[in-house]
């Protein structure tokens, strides 16, 4: 199972003001866009491609065009909704899923509460977007309901990593490699990545 550490220079200057709490929530959630298409350019490296001929204002060139397994993004609600949204910029024919988990308060487990995936997501190269790989429950969980129903080429997305989170999705999907910006130090006592970058979600949309 392999982790990518996408530690572009763009990338790094544009994490860094990611994890700097004086950033707002607008400028938050367009950084976390950019750096989510950044990432797309590794986390797509190995997409196939078909050589074709097209006809420009001077000659015929030889050309590359997509080919292969067609793309679904899926976000994990609600901060993997603007990592899709950076993402599909790049390849707008991607069909988008949506996967809702939530926090069993007593068993801590992650709890579906909703799913909606391409009908023919069996078909596609999955991109699952999940930004904070932490305790690797939710991220888990996710893949699994993908594998569910059916999909079989699926990578994770997450713009931090800890290793606590990294271990847990290696050990329950080892087939899945996971694409970051950074593997952080640990988690602390209440399961945030460390340094991290605080709650995802609620920067990213201005909530407590």
């Amino acid at each position: 199972m392999k982790v990518t550490v996408v530690d572009h220079p763009l990338i790094q200057h544009k994490l860094a003001l990611l994890r700097d709490e004086r950033t707002g929530s607008k400028d938050f959630r367009e950084l976390m866009a950019e750096v989510s298409m950044l990432m797309a350019y590794e986390a797509m490296r190995d997409l196939e491609l078909e050589e074709i001929t097209v006809k420009t204002p001077v000659a015929y060139a030889r050309a590359y065009t997509l080919s292969g397994k067609k793309l679904a993004l899926v976000a994990v609600l609600r901060a993997g909704l603007v990592m899709v949204e950076g993402i599909v910029r790049l390849v707008p024919a991607a069909k988008v899923g949506h996967i809702g988990l939530y926090r069993d308060p007593e068993s801590l487990a992650p709890v579906e509460y909703y799913a909606k995936l391409p009908q023919d997501i069996h078909e596609r190269r999955v991109f699952l977007t999940d930004p904070m790989l932490a305790t690797g429950g939710s991220a888990a969980r996710a893949l699994q309901i993908l594998k569910d129903k059916g999909a079989t080429s699926i990578k994770l997305m997450s713009i931090l990593a800890a290793p606590e989170g990294i271990e847990r999705v290696q050990r329950e999907h080892p087939d899945v490699e996971i694409v970051t910006a950074a593997v952080d130090e640990r988690l602390n006592e209440k399961g945030y990545i460390v340094p991290g970058l605080g709650d995802a979600g609620d920067r990213i949309y201005g909530t407590k």
